[in-house]
């Protein structure tokens, strides 16, 4: 960095004034970020778009559901494209400086993918989690570079992640206010812009209903900004887990909505109204029980094949009950969910008899409403 001063005569006064110039121009600096674009950059254009899968219905409905398989990007999740955007958008910000760590507020799969870019541009990784957190994924963010930082009181995590990143001197990623400003909603091959992409030659081209669960609130806001900028008439739709404070803001109108205790359904609910978290752009929210999502993960794998966690289940029991609404009323139409992550990640939860067992969670009545709806396209409330 360097400071001249130049001197000037005043036309006014007849004095001299400086032009204090200072330059704070790194030729290092530059040359490290230029690479470290280039390489978040490269990541995605070497990563083919995700699947589209189809989840088979009763031809006779003529309704088509599609799952946006997320759990195919390098690192696993949906959050793999956050962490992506929130990297580059961090970089060109130039808040992540060579040798500093970047930290992160996470429950699990932010962490994992932003553990895997840190190591790609090769900066220090510290993920400040719930210890509540699937060790699983604590194996994938120490695979992947990062170290684990863990908090007993979720709440904490912000507070946590600010303070470690002042006495670290690092960057304080905030997935929870930036993840709706990072990514480019207009298109540029965003999660919605690949799903109308991908549905350009199925019989419903343009979904009726797109369900995006809420973690963040920056995959639903960058779907339903898409939607009203490309003029679609998609309707979009945000389930929300129990002990979290998104469906009672949403339907209260309340920014201060918040909750005493954390999801048990990893990567989505939060206990307060993040700022990436749009409201005024979905169209309609659900409350889901805990037991309804770990249900519908289940009859996903037998449906086809395939294990996801537990805000996969929260999506597609959603997407279920809006379907059986079409077949009610006679329309026909395509909806869209996501699979957001695989469900090996949990299988001492989810898929633990003896978890739910711990947890109280009776997922037979539910269950049954689905099994009862795929086989008679009658949508029966869970009864005990």
């Amino acid at each position: 960095m360097s400071t001249t001063g130049t001197t000037r005569t005043s036309g006014n006064t007849g004095t001299t004034a400086t032009t204090v110039d200072v330059d704070r121009s790194d030729a290092d600096y530059r040359a490290w970020l230029k690479e470290a674009v280039r390489k978040v950059q490269a990541d995605a254009n070497r990563s083919a778009d995700t699947h589209l899968l189809r989840f088979p219905l009763p031809e006779a409905w003529g309704i088509d559901l599609y799952l946006k398989d997320e759990s195919t990007h390098p690192t696993g999740s949906l959050k793999h494209r956050l962490a992506r955007s929130l990297f580059l958008y961090a970089l060109c910000n130039g808040w992540v400086r060579p040798g500093r760590p970047v930290i992160e507020a996470s429950s699990g799969s932010t962490a994992v993918s932003e553990a895997y870019f840190a190591k790609l541009i090769g900066v220090p990784f510290i993920a400040v989690m719930p210890r509540t957190t699937s060790p699983e994924k604590c194996r994938l963010i120490e695979f992947h570079g990062g170290a684990c930082h863990f908090v007993d009181d979720p709440m904490k995590m912000y507070e946590e992640s600010a303070e470690l990143a002042a006495r670290t001197g690092g960057h304080y990623m905030d997935q929870f206010t930036y993840a709706e400003r990072a990514t480019d909603w207009r298109g540029n091959n965003n999660i919605a812009e690949s799903m109308y992409q991908q549905l350009r030659l199925e019989r419903y081209p343009e979904p009726a209903w797109i369900v995006a669960t809420a973690g963040t609130g920056g995959t639903s806001a960058t779907i339903a900004r898409y939607v009203h900028y490309m003029q679609h008439d998609t309707r979009i739709c945000v389930p929300d887990p129990e002990n979290s404070c998104f469906f009672d803001g949403w339907t209260h109108n309340d920014p201060d909505a918040s909750s005493d205790c954390g999801s048990r359904i990893e990567g989505i609910g939060r206990p307060r109204m993040e700022p990436s978290f749009v409201p005024g752009a979905i169209d309609r929210m659900m409350k889901v029980p805990d037991a309804a999502s770990v249900a519908a993960c289940r009859a996903l794998e037998t449906a086809i094949g395939r294990k996801a966690g537990g805000s996969t289940g929260t999506g597609l029991w959603s997407a279920l009950k809006i379907i059986s609404e079409m077949v009610a009323e006679g329309r026909t139409g395509s909806v869209v969910t996501l699979l957001c992550d695989p469900g090996d990640r949990y299988l001492d939860k989810y898929y633990s008899d003896e978890w739910l067992a711990a947890q109280r969670l009776d997922i037979a009545p539910y269950a049954k409403t689905i099994d009862t709806l795929l086989t008679t396209g009658v949508w029966r409330e869970p009864t005990a």
